[in-house]
């Protein structure tokens, strides 16, 4: 019966839809982001925040269903949604509970920066209905947090976490960045000590890569002594790996960890390949087989102009995003749900290919189920693109 459900659940939309919301301010952009956000435009929030009301209004404009859509999942990202000024969460979610039909054990997430939450918003969030946090700290070191431009120190992070824990949260995230210029595990293994002595329920734990367009792209590219080396860069991967398993956190995507039972549902949603809906500048949404892009331009989505990307997919768009998104996941890819899907002989290509990874110690097979391995996550990109050539 499991398997049969979860067939199912691979082969069909439209069950409930997820959504998200975007919120491009910063205080200050970080030296390695190359996220859709702004450091010089605070002073547009109120006129960004009637924006959004306006597209959650209509449903991003896109949805032509007579009932409200049903919703698990919120999840509020950017940008630094907290520092959005107090009572705009409150405007925001009475316009998503008349537009959309929320579930009573609704996942609501908003993302934080440190220092940016104080009582009264942390208050708010909890009056909204906001039950799960996602702290952005990067490192508990003050030295690496002003390599990376960020505007919190280690003690700041401290008292955002504990602040959210009086404040009654109960499922909180912690955003981690591994490998940075000049570190080793030994730098990574304090930030993460630190981190697990906190006992968030999440950890999110990812590898720096330096983007084009950002000052650290500037100042590192083409400079590859400067970073940690190949076989580093594993080492702090498998050690970090191994050491948030024994605190009790299971790895459940290339770069996820949490306890039992608090597993991201939003992020599962994306990977699963459920329904989405993203609302704000440069958000994306899955809509059946429909992805859509809205404008990236701040002036033109203030105007209303929502979408500059709309774009049905082809059969062979599903199964590589199917592939990829499955094999991010520790539950890996379910090989008979494939074959439903997009038959024996798809099944069969795809599965001699994974016969020779697994011979080479990066995928396991167990049953119908093949997934990364520890060392197979850290070259999940060209493994995966390798099986669906």
């Amino acid at each position: 019966m499991g398997k049969r459900r979860h067939c199912r659940r691979f082969l069909q939309k439209g069950d409930f839809m997820e959504l998200y919301i975007h919120i491009p301010f910063c205080a200050r952009k970080c030296a390695y982001c190359d996220f859709l956000s702004f450091a010089d435009r605070e002073d547009r929030q109120q006129e960004y925040g009637r924006a959004l009301i306006r597209d959650i209004s209509s449903r991003g404009g896109i949805l032509f269903r007579e009932e409200k859509p049903r919703t698990e999942t919120v999840f509020i990202g950017g940008g630094t949604p907290s520092l959005m000024p107090q009572g705009f969460y409150e405007r925001l979610f009475d316009c998503v509970r008349e537009n959309f039909s929320l579930s009573p054990d609704a996942e609501i997430t908003i993302e934080c920066n440190p220092g940016t939450v104080n009582r009264e918003k942390l208050a708010e969030y909890r009056r909204c209905g906001i039950n799960r946090i996602s702290f952005g700290v990067q490192s508990m070191n003050d030295c690496e947090l002003s390599l990376l431009g960020r505007i919190h120190t280690r003690d700041e992070a401290v008292q955002s976490f504990r602040a959210a824990r009086e404040a009654g949260f109960e499922n909180i995230n912690i955003d981690l960045m591994m490998n940075l210029p000049g570190r080793q595990w030994n730098d990574f293994e304090r930030t993460l000590s630190e981190t697990i002595a906190l006992a968030p329920e999440h950890i999110s734990a990812y590898s720096l890569i330096i983007e084009p367009g950002t000052p650290f792209f500037a100042k590192y590219d083409g400079n590859p002594e400067l970073l940690p080396t190949e076989d580093e860069t594993c080492q702090t991967y498998e050690n970090a790996v191994r050491m948030l398993a024994d605190a009790g956190y299971r790895q459940y995507e290339i770069s996820n960890f949490a306890r039992d039972g608090r597993e991201c549902r939003h992020n599962k949603g994306y990977w699963t390949r459920e329904e989405y809906l993203g609302i704000g500048l440069g958000a994306a949404s899955l809509i059946g087989e429909r992805r859509l892009s809205v404008t990236r331009d701040f002036e033109d989505y203030l105007r209303g102009l929502r979408y500059d990307s709309d774009a049905t997919l082809t059969e062979n768009d599903i199964l590589e995003e199917t592939v990829m998104l499955s094999l991010r996941t520790s539950d890996g890819l379910d090989l008979h749900c494939l074959e439903e899907r997009f038959g024996i002989e798809c099944r069969s290509r795809i599965e001699e290919k994974i016969a020779d990874y697994t011979r080479l110690g990066l995928m396991e097979k167990q049953g119908d189920r093949a997934f990364f391995t520890v060392r197979g996550f850290l070259v999940s990109n060209p493994v995966i693109a390798g099986l669906i050539m």
